[in-house]
């Protein structure tokens, strides 16, 4: 496959850009004789790379407006758990195909999940064309015997699905230190260095969770994670909003990334995320939506600008986590913790990137085009998505999205009526 997109704007500059296959073959001003099996025009349009959404539960799309305005532990264990308890694999490929088209819609082509029913989400991935890192939440709450059975599960996913999709990494899913016991932690850990996978892991979310974790563990849940050795690169420690200097500090050292979730924090008033201070000490920094339950959307462009608008606003200091610093954390910063060859357009790289309509009146006028993106743009300024060098949204028009959004509609109300019943 081969795609040329004419007369682009390309920071700063009006270029054609040429893909072939899964990468950006030649960019410059009138290329010619390039014989691409497809034509974009991009005037009037700005090509930027696409988002990397390094936090969420895809499948939650089904939960979208479902118990609200509560405490998150009050929340997940009187509603949220129950209902998902009643999912399938099928009720999860629905709520997954929602969510990548919603991702798809809004520019995001890779994002880094935590769910029940791999199988679903994997195949909903694979059928949308995105990229993904996956992994079936591990929660055992201490008990072996679902300790002994969960870890057969995994088990068996990583041998069915360590080679499913060159487009789609297994990683590991212990929730926290909360839900997981030392066992299965110390599991998670010698498995994933044996394989060299990703953990994705939920860490220091809620003052609760700080609490909980000095009481049972006479610690705070990062120097437990680090004194278990599950810190590192290849440990994605999502929200870390309650961080002593310490904690801080071992997550410099150990080059641990966190991925901040302002939304879903703001909502659920888990705290403020640390920015300036991990920021200072270089500790890599994605952004991630979290689900749609607390979310309540997968819109990276709004998650950028609550994530800039919520630092300035609590530290007061409105020179905080601006424009360009958001978009790397959406974008290059977020690829590079998951290490891929993305995140920006330059020659060689994976073809993964949107097309902006400039003449969207949000983008109107164009004197800073990231800080309009930023802080003004909604997603639908997104006209075309591209993913592995193949589009998968053209003029605003996904392919078979009437038939997603209507199954989707249709499970989510089976779901409450079984609940309710």
């Amino acid at each position: 496959m081969s795609i040329l997109i004419r007369n682009v704007l390309l920071e700063g500059e009006n270029v054609d850009v040429l893909i072939r296959g899964s990468r950006f073959e030649r960019i410059a001003p009138e290329l010619e004789d390039t014989c691409a099996e497809e034509v974009l025009d991009g005037t009037d349009m700005a090509l930027l790379p696409s988002f990397v959404n390094c936090h969420t539960h895809a499948a939650m799309t089904l939960l979208r407006g479902y118990a609200e305005d509560m405490e998150l532990h009050t929340w997940l264990e009187n509603y949220i758990w129950p209902l998902e308890g009643q999912m399938e694999e099928e009720d999860v490929y629905v709520g997954s195909r929602l969510a990548c088209l919603e991702m798809i819609k809004t520019g995001t082509t890779f994002f880094n999940d935590m769910y029940w029913h791999y199988p679903g989400t994997a195949r909903a991935v694979e059928e949308m064309g995105l990229r993904a890192a996956l992994s079936s939440v591990f929660i055992d709450f201490n008990d072996q015997a679902t300790a002994d059975r969960r870890w057969r599960e995994c088990q068996e996913l990583f041998r069915e699905y360590r080679n499913y999709s060159d487009r789609i990494i297994f990683a590991l899913g212990p929730h926290a230190v909360y839900s997981v016991s030392r066992a299965s932690l110390e599991r998670a850990r010698d498995f994933a260095l044996e394989h060299g996978l990703m953990v994705h892991i939920h860490m220091s979310e809620t003052r609760a969770e700080l609490e909980q974790a000095r009481s049972a563990l006479g610690m705070t849940p990062t120097r437990y994670l680090k004194e278990l050795g599950l810190v590192g690169p290849n440990v994605c420690a999502c929200h870390a909003v309650w961080l002593e200097e310490e904690d801080m500090d071992i997550l410099a050292r150990t080059g641990t990334p966190v991925i901040h979730n302002p939304t879903s924090n703001m909502k659920l008033s888990s705290g403020q995320f640390p920015y300036p201070q991990l920021a200072e000490r270089g500790i890599p920094i994605g952004l991630g939506t979290d689900g749609c339950s607390s979310n309540n959307n997968l819109d990276m462009l709004e998650e950028m600008k609550f994530a800039s608008l919520s630092c300035k606003a609590h530290y007061g200091d409105p020179t905080l986590f601006g424009a360009g610093e958001v978009f790397h954390a959406a974008t290059r910063t977020g690829a590079r913790i998951f290490g891929l060859d993305a995140g920006r357009i330059r020659e060689g790289m994976l073809a993964d990137c949107v097309l902006v309509d400039l003449r969207h009146p949000q983008l109107v006028p164009d004197y800073n085009l990231i800080a309009n993106l930023v802080y003004s743009a909604p997603g639908d300024c997104v006209n075309t998505t591209i993913c592995n060098g193949r589009i998968l949204m053209r003029d605003r028009q996904v392919p078979g999205e009437g038939e997603i959004l209507a199954r989707a509609r249709e499970t989510a109300e089976k779901l409450v009526r079984e609940r309710a019943n």
